[in-house]
């Protein structure tokens, strides 16, 4: 007959074992990706192919949820609530989780540290434009003509965007006073910039690039490192007079901290499976975006760069969330 001492043993053995065996056959069940911004934008779309390239990886649905509201705040805090077990997942990215943490109030319910970034997705530029009859046609002039005429370049803004941040900074970089006038989405102020109503805008490649084709818009520079291959006759910030100028979009995989390396391990390992295969690179690289597929210590270490990047621009310009 089995004694006391040998079935609670046996008990605790089982309770250890218990976690060691969920993770090694995760996942067993769907698994809930949440998208903390309506459906229909651009981060909808990521969180999709996500979904559904990450999915085809694990062998079970990932199923998006869009949580959108507070500029990414309200499904990003979600997520950082929620049981670390890989099952549900948050399509982090630039606003949301590193923006956010540059304004003194309100503040967010959640840290940095309540997260593990698995692995980034994708980055894009952001592309400055101007309405064709503005004078500059290049960005050297753009710069010469905002210099020349202080605090007439209006430009528009949604505030805490990727845009706006972006403009702020080369603000900063360049010495440049211009104004903002503040709109409650892009669409409103690309519009405008079309109409004439305003001069230009940085905005997301992605957002611009038919109005720049139908020639409704004049592009002078992108944002990222590198020339985007959608515009290639378009200079960067960069190689046009300010070296190590980047601002870029971006999106990625994370999840709650806490959340067992094992499945941490095999997350990863999905993204980058399924975001170096050439036909799903394609489908990416087609809108512009370049596929980035990193590895947990580079987005990581990515994360917290652009949380102190965008921190100092915040800072410097004095901004205020709304």
């Amino acid at each position: 007959m089995p004694t006391k001492r040998s079935l609670l043993c046996a008990a605790l053995a089982l309770a250890l074992a218990g976690p060691a065996l969920a993770q090694a056959d995760y996942p067993n069940r769907p698994v809930k990706l949440v998208v903390p911004f309506p459906a229909g934008g651009t981060s909808d779309l990521m969180g999709r192919i996500i979904a559904e390239e990450v999915g085809r990886q694990i062998g079970q649905p990932v199923v998006v949820d869009n949580r959108g509201g507070a500029g990414g705040a309200i499904g990003t805090d979600l997520v950082a609530k929620a049981a670390p077990d890989g099952y549900t997942l948050l399509l982090s990215g630039i606003g949301s989780n590193a923006v956010i943490h540059g304004f003194a109030s309100p503040r967010p319910g959640y840290t940095e540290a309540d997260f593990v970034h698995i692995s980034q997705l994708a980055a894009g530029p952001n592309v400055l434009v101007v309405h064709p009859g503005f004078p500059a046609k290049t960005f050297q002039e753009f710069v010469a003509w905002v210099k020349a005429h202080p605090g007439k370049f209006s430009y528009g803004q949604v505030t805490a965007s990727s845009g706006h941040l972006t403009t702020e900074y080369l603000k900063q970089t360049a010495g440049l006073d211009m104004v903002g006038i503040p709109y409650k989405g892009g669409a409103p102020a690309l519009n405008d910039v079309v109409a004439n109503q305003i001069p230009g805008m940085f905005t997301n490649q992605d957002v611009v690039l038919p109005f720049v084709k139908a020639g409704k818009l004049r592009a002078l520079a992108v944002t990222s490192a590198e020339r985007n291959p959608l515009y290639p006759d378009v200079p960067t910030v960069a190689e046009s007079g300010y070296p190590g100028f980047t601002a870029v979009s971006w999106t990625g995989l994370s999840a709650p901290r806490g959340t067992p390396q094992p499945v941490v391990d095999k997350l990863e390992a999905a993204m980058v499976r399924a975001f170096g295969e050439p036909a799903v690179r394609a489908k990416l690289e087609a809108s512009g975006f370049v596929v980035v597929a990193s590895r947990r210590e580079a987005f990581t270490a990515f994360v917290q760069s652009e949380v102190a990047r965008w921190t100092q621009v915040i800072q410097s310009a004095g901004l205020k969330s709304e």
